[in-house]
C-alpha cells in the first residue's frame, strides 16, 4: 500500500482486517518493523483520537513520531500555484511538503472542510498537495471529503460486535448546532458499501450525501422505519452537500432516543465522538449497554496501526 486517502487504497480489505485483528491482539509483534523509522503527523485542525491512536499505533509498532499542528505553530501555507506570495502566506506547499518529506518515512496529514467552496474541499487540495510534493507516503487523518482511519476503525468494531454474518447497518443523521463536514459520513458508506453489509441511510431531505458516495445504497428518510430490525445504529450529523456546508435542520425528533433504540434488533449504538449528548444522543442511550463508542474508539489504534504495517511493509 502505498498511501492511504480512501478504501481505493486498500489492496485487499480482507488482508488488512486481518492484520488489525492480529496487532490488537499481539500489539507489539512486529516492533522491529517500523524500527529506526519516523512518522511525523501534521494536523490543521484540532484531535484527540486521531492523533493519540495514531501515536500510539506508531510506538508499538516501533516508530518514533513527530507531530506538528499547523494551526499553531507554523507559518501559514499557499496552496495555490503561480501566486504572488505578498499576503498572510509566508511558505508555499511545494517546500513545506518537501522539507517535511526529508525528515519522516511517513507522513501523517488532517485537514477539514472549510464548508465555503465545495469545489475546492472535494479537489482536496491539502491532501493532494502532500501526495504530489512528500516524496513519502501519506496517510489521511481526516480530510475534506473522507476519514478513512474512523471508517477503518467502524468495520473492525462491526466485526467485534455481529451477531449474523450481514447484518443492518444504519447510518443515521442527528441535529447539530453547527454545520459539519461530511466527511465521517461519506467515508462510512464508502467503507460499509464493500463491507457485508445491509446499509441504510437516513436523514432528512436536503441532506443526501454526494452522488459519487450515496450511489446504489438504500436511503429512508423516515428515520423510525429505517430503525426496524438494524443490528447497529451509526449516528452522525453533516450538512448540507446540495446547499454546501448550510444547516437546514436542528429538528430534535432526529436525536437518537432509547425509544427509537427499541425498534431495532437490540443495535448496538456507534459514534466516532466527539458527540454532544442530549443533541445527537440521549443519555440514556450513550450510557446503556448498548452502547459501544468507547470499544470503537480504542479501535482506532488497531486501524491505524494495521495501516502502518501495510505501507511499511511496502517501503
Amino acid at each position: 500500500m502505498k498511501h492511504f486517502r480512501s478504501i481505493a487504497d486498500v489492496p485487499s480489505l480482507h488482508e488488512l482486517l486481518d492484520i488489525a485483528f492480529e496487532l490488537k491482539k499481539k500489539p507489539f509483534k512486529y516492533r522491529k518493523l517500523g524500527k529506526r523509522k519516523t512518522v511525523c503527523l501534521i494536523f490543521f485542525n484540532p484531535s484527540l483520537r486521531t492523533r493519540l491512536s495514531s501515536q500510539r499505533a506508531a510506538t508499538n509498532l516501533g516508530m518514533e513520531t513527530i507531530v506538528f499542528n499547523v494551526d499553531k505553530e507554523s507559518w501559514k501555507i499557499e496552496l495555490e500555484d503561480k501566486v504572488v506570495m505578498n499576503g498572510a502566506a509566508a511558505e508555499h506547499i511545494k517546500e513545506a511538503a518537501a522539507v517535511i518529506g526529508q525528515y519522516a518515512e511517513i507522513i501523517g496529514v488532517r485537514s477539514f472542510a472549510t464548508l465555503q467552496d465545495r469545489q475546492a474541499d472535494y479537489a482536496e487540495k491539502v491532501l493532494e498537495s502532500f501526495v504530489k510534493y512528500a516524496g513519502r507516503p501519506i496517510i489521511s487523518l481526516e480530510s475534506a471529503t473522507r476519514h478513512p482511519l474512523q471508517s477503518l476503525a467502524d468495520l473492525i468494531t462491526i466485526e467485534e460486535f455481529k451477531t449474523k454474518a450481514r447484518p443492518k447497518v444504519v447510518l443515521s443523521w442527528a441535529p447539530h448546532p453547527h454545520a459539519l463536514p461530511q466527511a465521517v459520513p461519506n467515508s462510512f458508506v464508502e467503507w460499509m458499501k464493500v463491507a457485508p453489509v445491509e446499509l441504510v441511510v437516513t436523514h432528512p431531505e436536503g441532506y443526501e450525501l454526494a452522488p459519487e458516495f450515496i450511489e446504489n445504497v438504500k436511503v429512508e428518510y423516515d428515520q423510525n422505519k429505517a430503525f426496524e430490525g438494524a443490528d447497529f445504529i451509526y449516528a452522525k450529523n453533516w450538512s448540507s452537500y446540495s446547499e454546501y456546508g448550510k444547516v437546514l435542520s436542528q429538528d430534535s425528533s432526529w436525536m437518537i432516543t432509547a425509544e427509537k433504540m427499541r425498534l431495532t434488533n437490540n443495535a448496538k449504538f456507534m459514534h466516532c465522538l466527539p458527540v454532544r449528548r442530549n443533541q445527537i444522543v440521549t443519555d440514556e442511550v450513550l450510557d446503556s449497554p448498548s452502547s459501544i463508542v468507547i470499544p470503537q474508539a480504542a479501535n482506532r489504534v488497531a486501524a491505524a496501526q494495521a495501516v502502518y504495517y501495510q505501507i511499511l511493509r511496502s517501503m
